[in-house]
């Protein structure tokens, strides 16, 4: 029945600060862009390697994360990527702070963290 992940959707309290995190650190396309007057938000479709997407979303003054990261709902987004290690480097070298590597006690694989402009914890996890 269910495939894959078709969006995740992530709405943020500086649209471009975000936009700016999102398309040019983690360096995702801009698959569209639309404001949404009536509701004063901005809809970014954000594109992914395997086709699924991510939807940046503003909204006025919208209420801040209870807690980091252990509040109910989604915990965080993780990307796997090949390399931990140079993609760490890689987002250092752009100024973007990033958490030392650690090994999945249970997979013995890398993984790392990285807050977006609003705290969400972004994981890079390796395989």
């Amino acid at each position: 029945m269910l495939k894959r992940i078709h969006h995740v959707a992530v709405i943020c309290s500086d649209y471009a600060a975000s936009k700016r995190f999102y398309t040019e650190v983690l360096g995702l396309p801009v698959l569209a862009e639309n404001h949404r007057a009536a509701r004063e938000s901005w809809k970014l479709d954000l594109g992914l390697p395997d086709g699924g997407q991510i939807e940046l979303f503003s909204f006025p003054a919208p209420p801040l994360r209870p807690s980091r990261p252990e509040a109910c709902g989604a915990r965080h987004l993780c990307f796997a990527v090949d390399d931990v290690e140079a993609a760490k480097a890689a987002l250092e070298a752009k100024g973007q702070a990033v958490e030392p590597v650690r090994v999945d006690e249970y997979t013995g694989r890398k993984f790392t963290f990285l807050p977006d402009p609003d705290g969400l914890p972004i994981e890079l996890y390796e395989g």
